[in-house]
């Protein structure tokens, strides 16, 4: 089966109509009439004739467990980030290593630091139309942590090199003392204890800003919540993130914090860092705790960071990554790994491109993924042509997995607050309880066989290159503000590129590699075998050192007030 760039064709719906819509397909009988077309619309029916002899992904498991774990410490080393100096061409953001490096020559220090934070936080809910990266935030909560950073500087005895950086968290993952709402009005719940990867952080002395908006059950790609507000595109305020980790990327994107953490089971690390200009990092399935994370999407779920450069998401993935007790599927895993993150010479690298599928994409951001693929084969990389079969039958395989595990998942709500979602959440639910048990096992089946061809394709080569989205931000409709959208065509372009690595759970890296003619940032993504975040990073240092970085329209700069 030959690649297949067909679009999807069906009507943009928001506002009055999609509420109505949502009423209709909510009861039996409208969901009778409309069902057939919705699910054609998505791709269902020609994804149930499709023939499947493979035995189901193997759930509740990652499926790329090839060595033991490894003896010893099972944190990551952070010596390789030593050697790094800022990208050349600067970042238009202060760094984790710039409140390092400010605090350790007594320029500033972190109690400092978190009021101008929480000055610039208010100023961005103040602007028109509000930033909305933001939602929650405890200011007396904010500054005992800083206070308590800044006797450890004082004293000469910091933590780490995260001591005193600020540090947004998503909505998705729990952080005391404030609800994990997941971008809902009815879940209010203040959770008994920190995620995991949440307690990694605190451990390392960040401070934690608060509460990070999301598209609302992680079920969107816009960041437009009609309960918490629109995440804004700090690049142009009047178009989206993307999502749903949007919050976290807007967050960053401002200049509120240099890192952010993020939750991804359709590209909702990948494709909000990739519209806001910034770099993020799926991690390889089982890599990073989900204890303390939202249940959304059991076998599709990655917690990750969002960073202003490569070297601080590398820096925050070298914390939060490697085995927790209480995550089965985090405990069989070789130790994480930064090894070679200074290196820039690539040669023996090699680089699978599938050109069809690398193309179909926006002339300028297939144009800044090529000069990205250029920049590594001047470091000394190859490209090498592959072939990846099936991949029309991504987007429908996809969609039945994360739709069935997050409609599960929210069942126990259905009944009391059915009414209480965001019409386009309830379009996506009632869709999701229009498929069957038998498109959940043949999805599986079927996935197992995508995962061959991608295992097939990285036998012949380290990494997979692909453009992150396949479009820049789109324009917020001032229709979707109050009840989101539902835009299959939409979705479907920007999530082009990056179902596979949540599919497979193969890390994925995207890294900024230019700007169309409006200035809108685009993603360049690189794909790895399981466990090698090491090479994904080193390959985006090499990118970021040699693509200039542009100041985003709305940009705070907190380290430089507190100095």
């Amino acid at each position: 089966m030959g690649y297949d760039s067909k679009p999807v064709r069906a009507p943009r719906t928001a506002g009055w109509a999609l509420k109505a819509l949502a009423r209709v397909v909510e009861n039996p009988a409208g969901a009778g009439l409309l069902g057939g077309t919705l699910l054609e619309s998505a791709g269902i029916p020609a994804f149930r004739a499709v023939l499947a002899d493979d035995p189901p992904w193997p759930l509740g498991s990652p499926r790329h467990i090839d060595q033991p774990a490894a003896a010893g410490d099972p944190q990551a080393d952070l010596a390789p980030l030593d050697v790094m100096n800022l990208p050349a061409g600067g970042s238009p953001w202060a760094t984790a290593a710039d409140y390092a490096t400010a605090y350790r020559e007594g320029r500033t220090d972190p109690e400092r630091v978190a009021r101008a934070v929480l000055d610039a936080c208010a100023s961005s809910e103040n602007a028109s139309p509000p930033l909305r990266a933001i939602i929650a935030q405890d200011a007396t909560e904010v500054l005992s942590q800083a206070r308590a950073s800044a006797d450890r500087w004082k004293a000469g005895r910091p933590i780490g090199p995260l001591d005193g950086v600020p540090v947004a968290i998503k909505d998705e993952l729990d952080l005391l003392p404030y609800p994990t709402t997941v971008g809902t009005s009815f879940l209010h719940d203040v959770p008994a204890a920190d995620a995991t990867v949440v307690s990694r952080l605190r451990s390392a002395g960040a401070i934690l800003i608060g509460k990070a908006n999301m598209h609302e059950i992680g079920i969107g790609v816009t960041g437009v919540n009609p309960h918490h507000g629109a995440a804004r595109n700090p690049y142009d305020p009047a178009r989206a993130t993307g999502g749903s980790s949007s919050g976290p990327a807007s967050a960053v994107a401002a200049g509120l914090c240099p890192i952010a953490i993020g939750a991804d089971g359709g590209g909702s690390i990948r494709l909000p860092a990739a519209l806001c200009g910034i770099v993020g990092l799926k991690p390889t399935f089982g890599r990073v705790s989900e204890v303390g994370a939202a249940p959304l999407c059991w076998t599709l779920a990655h917690v990750g960071p969002l960073g202003a450069t490569v070297r601080d998401v590398a820096l925050a993935y070298g914390l939060i990554a490697g085995p927790d007790p209480k995550d089965p599927n985090s405990s069989p895993q070789p130790r994480p790994s930064l090894a070679g993150f200074g290196d820039p010479d690539l040669r023996g690298v090699r680089i699978g491109v599938y050109r069809p599928w690398f193309e179909d994409a926006d002339p300028a951001v297939v144009a800044s993924c090529k000069a990205a693929l250029g920049i590594l084969v001047a470091a000394g990389a190859v490209v090498r042509e592959v072939d990846i079969p099936e991949l029309v039958l991504l987007r429908a395989v996809h969609l039945v997995t994360i739709v069935s595990e997050m409609a599960t998942a929210h069942d126990r709500y259905q009944a009391a607050h059915r009414r209480d979602y965001g019409a386009d959440t309830r379009v996506s639910l009632a869709l999701a309880r229009m498929l069957t048990a038998r498109d959940y096992v043949h999805a599986q089946r079927i996935r197992t066989r995508l995962l061959g061809h991608f295992d097939r394709a990285l036998a012949d080569v380290d990494v997979i290159a692909t453009p992150t989205a396949a479009c820049t931000a789109p324009i917020i409709p001032a229709d979707s503000l109050a009840t989101g959208e539902s835009n299959l065509e939409m979705t479907a372009k920007i999530m082009r590129f990056a179902q596979p690595g949540n599919l497979t759970g193969l890390p994925a890296l995207t890294v900024p590699a230019g700007y169309d003619a409006d200035g809108m940032p685009v993603g360049f993504q690189v794909m790895g075998r399981a466990w090698d975040e090491a090479l994904l990073l080193r390959l985006g240092r090499v990118v970021e050192a040699s693509v200039p970085r542009r100041v985003p329209a709305v940009r705070f700069t907190p380290l430089s007030d507190a100095g």
